[in-house]
């Protein structure tokens, strides 16, 4: 792994600072979650644009409160205030696809797929400061071969579509274009990016099932991220962040 020296803080900061006033890059060499101590700082009042890298990861976290590692790790945190927030776990996966791989899809609603495994997760978690909002957007994203030890599905990673890649050039790739995606999506919502997410939707007419029981097949997400399932009972929209989606059939070991 790199070390704190190695990245080019000053090259990241040059081109997201024009978008993100105030905007600072940091490196620590071990945490237990990146989110975590941004979400920690953000109720201590620290509420400045940055973006927090993790050389190692002591208890990192996915969504619905899973563990999740990987050995490249990052949480950008910002004040945000979108007049609707829905959707922005898809924006920022979209993202990332665009610039590491257009080969790549994403698995509603946090997580990059590259043949039907996956490669990267994505946690959202926002506090509360006077009556504004501070956002923490958490990626993980394995780079290089990893063992697939006690999952039902192994893991991707990056180097298998970009060989060369290492986790200096995945950054440099990512972070510019990710501020500006979340930009956009605080003045517009999801909507402009509902089509090109669809392109990319890895269930999309696959037969799924979700957490609750509900079966069905996936018809892509509205203008508003919100998954549409086609069931015996007609089109329903899946919006809660409790329900986790799994094509039918998938062991419940593997990775959601």
């Amino acid at each position: 792994m790199s070390s704190a020296t190695d990245w080019p803080a000053q090259q990241i900061e040059q081109a997201i600072a024009p978008d993100l006033p105030g905007f600072h890059f940091e490196v620590l060499a071990q945490i237990d979650s990146s989110n975590s101590e941004l979400m920690r700082r953000a109720r201590d009042g620290q509420t400045q644009p940055v973006l927090l890298l993790a050389e190692q990861q002591s208890a990192g976290r996915g969504r619905l409160g899973r563990q999740w590692s990987s050995d490249f790790s990052f949480s950008l945190g910002l004040p945000l205030a979108p007049d609707d927030w829905s959707g922005l776990s898809l924006a920022v996966g979209l993202s990332i696809v665009q610039s590491l791989h257009p080969d790549l899809q994403l698995k509603w609603p946090n997580d990059l797929w590259w043949q039907g495994r996956k490669l990267a997760g994505i946690l959202i978690e926002t506090a509360s400061f006077g009556s504004s909002r501070y956002v923490v957007v958490g990626v993980g994203i394995n780079i290089r071969p990893r063992a697939g030890a006690g999952l039902a599905t192994p893991p991707a990673w990056l180097q298998e579509l970009l060989p060369d890649i290492d986790t200096t050039e995945a950054l440099l790739k990512i972070a510019a274009p990710l501020v500006r995606t979340i930009k956009v999506f605080e003045q517009h919502g999801f909507a402009p990016f509902q089509a090109e997410f669809n392109r990319h939707d890895a269930l999309r007419n696959v037969a799924v099932t979700l957490s609750n029981g509900t079966a069905g097949i996936a018809q892509g997400v509205d203008r508003r991220g919100a998954l549409q399932l086609e069931t015996a009972q007609g089109l329903i929209r899946v919006t809660s962040a409790e329900v986790s989606v799994r094509p039918l059939g998938a062991s419940s070991g593997d990775p959601s």
